[in-house]
């Protein structure tokens, strides 16, 4: 009986999972709907309804744009409502700076009247082309302010500075995720991402596109691992939990490398062709996850190859 009670009391809990139609709001919405009621909140800008046919039974879906004010009621936010590729956000960049900084103001604005705890779904872009690595929670990065890429960069900056004003200024329960690079199932095939681009390009039999010399490196995390991390973030009750918190995986690939692998397992005959680097495109990117070890017990398992092989075998079968 006592277990019975505990289930149902769980149960109960209401999450919001803005930009949950999304490739890592779907994922979050798909394992959470499990134990708990989900809302998911898209405006399908970037998002997609096919990420969330497996398990919409378990979902309620509102289409909106979180550039204006929602008034529902929840007990926790995930706010993931903004395009993570270059390509998609620097296709609009004025109303990607406006998900970022109106969006988040009226999540926390919600979380307010709620009483809700929220999480901020940051990014790795927040060091910019970092002058170190591997990236510190405390290190305040190098970011171009006007550049191509500030609409996402200084968006999420902003963000993050309007996180920690409403929790010292009205004590709201915040938790704030610095996600570094994720690949996996329902990534878009045509979002911009290295991971997808690789793949689809020799899934095409088409050259692999490596933009600069091929030396610049990134870390992969899959993304079972990171919603795991992400989850473990939302729901510990750890008194230094109001800090950013790096989520990524620590193994770092130079681009070189990961077209490579990319070529063995798909079995392709594309040749690797080196073009320009874009402009503010940073060189190096590697988390220091020591405080999510140390405060989230958590740290990735998936190796680059394992996860590799899963989001092969699913954009070929979206292609």
């Amino acid at each position: 009986m006592v277990l019975k009670m505990a289930e149902s009391e769980k149960r109960m809990s209401k999450i919001l999972i803005s930009g949950g139609a999304g490739f890592l709001g779907s994922h979050l919405s798909e394992q959470l709907s499990k134990e708990h009621d989900v809302l998911v909140v898209d405006n399908f800008s970037t998002g997609s309804r096919k990420n969330l046919v497996k398990f919409s039974n378990r979902v309620e879906i509102l289409r909106h744009d979180i550039r204006h004010p929602l008034f529902v009621e929840t007990d926790l936010i995930l706010n993931f409502a903004c395009p993570a590729s270059p390509v998609q956000y620097q296709r609009d960049p004025v109303n990607t700076l406006e998900t970022n900084v109106l969006g988040a103001i009226n999540m926390l604005d919600l979380a307010k009247r709620t009483g809700a705890t929220i999480l901020q779904s940051s990014t790795s872009e927040i060091y910019g082309d970092p002058e170190f690595s591997p990236q510190h929670e405390s290190y305040w990065g190098r970011v171009n302010p006007i550049g191509i890429r500030s609409c996402y960069d200084e968006g999420k900056r902003a963000a993050e500075t309007l996180f920690f004003d409403y929790h010292r200024q009205y004590g709201i329960d915040i938790r704030v995720a610095r996600i570094f690079n994720t690949y996996g199932p329902r990534m878009a095939i045509d979002d911009g991402r290295v991971v997808s681009n690789f793949v689809v390009q020799a899934l095409r039999g088409q050259d692999l596109t490596i933009y600069g010399d091929g030396t610049q490196s990134r870390s992969f995390c899959y993304v079972d691992d990171l919603i795991d991390g992400v989850i473990k973030l939302a729901q510990s009750k750890n008194p230094e939990i109001h800090q950013p918190i790096n989520l990524g995986n620590p193994d770092e690939f130079s681009m070189l490398q990961l077209a490579e692998e990319v070529i063995k397992l798909t079995g392709t005959r594309s040749r690797i062709v080196f073009k320009e680097l874009p402009r503010d495109d940073p060189k190096q990117r590697r988390p220091d996850i020591g405080l999510a070890r140390e405060i989230l017990d958590w740290k990735p398992t998936v190796r680059l190859q394992e996860g590799l092989m899963v989001t092969i075998d699913y954009l070929k079968s979206v292609l």
